[in-house]
């Protein structure tokens, strides 16, 4: 993948994400996906993402930065959201809370295969 095809994945992966159209999730993301490490295949990527969307109803990927270098595309991904019960251990309630996360994807065969995701959760805590 050039810098600009992989940076057009990316985006429309965020908009996927966005959109919650878990169907196309598999256009974007390799069924044998890690995930901080661990194998999480394609299945528990997606079951992941939906219970974070449960968890925070209003919840929004917004890219702050972007840098594609193929294989590889870093991302600091911001959000401004309201979860309904407990964040990172912290009880937010239905308090709106912004956060960052710094995450690293390494693609294969034009998918996301390795996600590497730092969440800033003390920004959470320092709200409340």
């Amino acid at each position: 993948m050039t810098g600009d095809q992989i940076t057009d994945c990316y985006q429309g992966y965020i908009a996927c994400l966005n959109s919650q159209n878990w169907p196309e999730l598999g256009h974007f993301v390799h069924d044998e996906v890690y995930y901080n490490g661990k194998f999480v295949g394609l299945g528990g990527y997606r079951r992941m993402l939906e219970e974070d969307f449960r968890a925070i109803p209003d919840l929004q990927f917004t890219i702050g930065l972007l840098i594609a270098e193929p294989p590889h595309v870093a991302a600091q991904l911001l959000f401004d959201c309201t979860p309904i019960a407990d964040l990172f251990g912290f009880a937010v309630n239905g308090k709106r809370v912004a956060f960052t996360e710094n995450v690293f994807y390494a693609f294969s065969e034009g998918k996301i295969r390795n996600v590497w995701s730092v969440i800033d959760k003390a920004a959470v805590g320092d709200q409340l």
